[in-house]
């Protein structure tokens, strides 16, 4: 059977302002993260190294990124829906194989601390 997880968070800040600050993020969640030529993101993790790389269409509020690291790989949907002046982002995790339920679950506990970090970093952008 097939794991996964949707979080979403509601951010005080218009839908562009926030598709711009989340694709400008990785330096300041993570202070050694440097842009690659192919504008994917490289950086260290408690599990080696890892790369980010976005694969976005603003117009429609996509943010769908691909997350590799030592131990695996993240296909992760993403998405910045407007509401009014507000804007709501929704991520949605699907459990690699590799992993067993119990890491799944500590890398979601992760993933959440990193969205609330997020949160704070968009509204104060």
């Amino acid at each position: 059977m097939v794991r996964s997880r949707t979080i979403s968070m509601s951010v005080s800040r218009k839908t562009g302002d926030v598709f711009d600050a989340i694709l400008d993020s990785p330096p300041k969640i993570m202070p050694d993260a440097t842009k690659n030529n192919d504008g994917s993101w490289s950086f260290s993790t408690p599990r080696g190294n890892a790369n980010l790389k976005f694969k976005q269409n603003k117009s429609f509020g996509i943010l769908d990124h691909l997350y590799v690291d030592d131990e695996t790989s993240w296909e992760v949907p993403m998405r910045v829906v407007s509401s009014g002046n507000e804007s709501e982002v929704i991520i949605t995790i699907i459990k690699p194989d590799i992993l067993t339920n119990d890491q799944f679950d500590e890398r979601m506990k992760e993933i959440e601390v990193l969205f609330k970090n997020l949160k704070e970093i968009i509204e104060k952008s």
